[in-house]
């Protein structure tokens, strides 16, 4: 009889043969700026995410640097919006002077910055519209815009999400064009057009005013074309390739971390945080558990990066099991 058990008997002897850790350096915590002064918006349906302003965004960067999680994905939220997003470009925009704001606070916080038009759009897609079309081609230029000033404004990493084809070529083009080589690009690459991200909409303010998404993010019936969305990706460019959501998508991530040779992140979205926060308040689940074996699953399958509205809490249940 193979006798399975004997490895499993203690809990010196469970770590000596683990095969997944998580590390605080895996983590990437997602966070939301937003144009006004003395702000600190909770979003209802992510409890305990909050919309900060700058002046009140100290607490929430000492919160994350004490941690000692080291990365931040950054969302603007701004005051004006318009058809064509132009507040996503705009060098003194809001998600740029929080970038400028951060690299100031703590000039070592590797801060990515998510690159699309949703939040800036009054329609609330991810691309200019013409008679409710998402248009592709007259969207990237606007992409790469805000890209550029990004990075001028000092992000370290390029996020783009909005799904348009051949987004990564032309924002890499733009980003070399400005003397930014060396400013790596992390392509939302097998985004699908998902249910769960509800919570993030209300914390964005990014709802589309009409219609949905599908017709540029990915079918969740598809996994085969995940493979054809991230070889196209890292092939104009994209350094750091993304499956969102991430549990139900767990086997597209296994599939893409085993066919590529470039870093994997996974996007554990709101609407997976929320239902998580919400069974928890409700006394149902064991929070501290039900998360880390989340997130050890989506390191198991293949991810290198996490990026979790968790990460705060998982870095510190991690601290206190040491």
């Amino acid at each position: 009889m193979k006798r399975t058990r004997r490895l499993r008997g203690t809990k010196n002897m469970r770590s000596l043969v683990r095969e997944t850790y998580l590390h605080p350096s895996d983590f990437v915590y997602p966070i939301f700026v937003i144009e006004g002064e003395n702000i600190k918006n909770p979003v209802d349906s992510m409890p305990g995410i909050y919309q900060y302003s700058l002046d009140r965004i100290d607490e929430e960067l000492d919160r994350i640097w004490n941690s000692g999680v080291r990365g931040v994905l950054i969302f603007g939220i701004p005051a004006h919006k318009d058809e064509v997003g132009s507040s996503a470009y705009d060098p003194r925009g809001i998600v740029q002077e929080g970038i400028r704001y951060i690299k100031m606070c703590y000039p070592e916080m590797l801060v990515i910055a998510d690159i699309c038009l949703c939040e800036y759009t009054s329609h609330g897609h991810c691309g200019l519209i013409h008679e409710e079309e998402i248009l592709n081609d007259e969207t990237l230029p606007l992409l790469s815009k805000m890209a550029v000033t990004c990075a001028q404004a000092g992000a370290d990493i390029i996020a783009p999400s909005d799904m348009m084809d051949g987004r990564v070529k032309a924002i890499r083009e733009a980003l070399d064009e400005a003397g930014l080589l060396q400013t790596p690009i992390m392509a939302y690459s097998a985004k699908y057009a998902s249910a769960y991200y509800g919570p993030f909409r209300d914390a964005a303010e990014s709802a589309p005013a009409f219609g949905d998404r599908k017709s540029y993010q990915m079918d969740p019936a598809n996994g085969e074309e995940a493979i054809v969305e991230v070889e196209a990706d890292i092939e104009e460019g994209a350094d750091i390739v993304m499956v969102k959501p991430a549990l139900a998508y767990l086997d597209v991530l296994k599939n893409i971390s085993d066919r590529v040779h470039i870093p994997v992140a996974a996007y554990n979205v709101s609407g997976e945080y929320s239902m998580v926060k919400a069974a928890t308040l409700n006394g149902w689940i064991d929070e501290k558990r039900v998360v880390m074996e989340n997130l050890t699953a989506m390191k198991r399958a293949g991810a290198k990066i996490l990026i979790t509205y968790h990460a705060l809490d998982a870095v510190k249940w991690m601290k206190e099991e040491n």
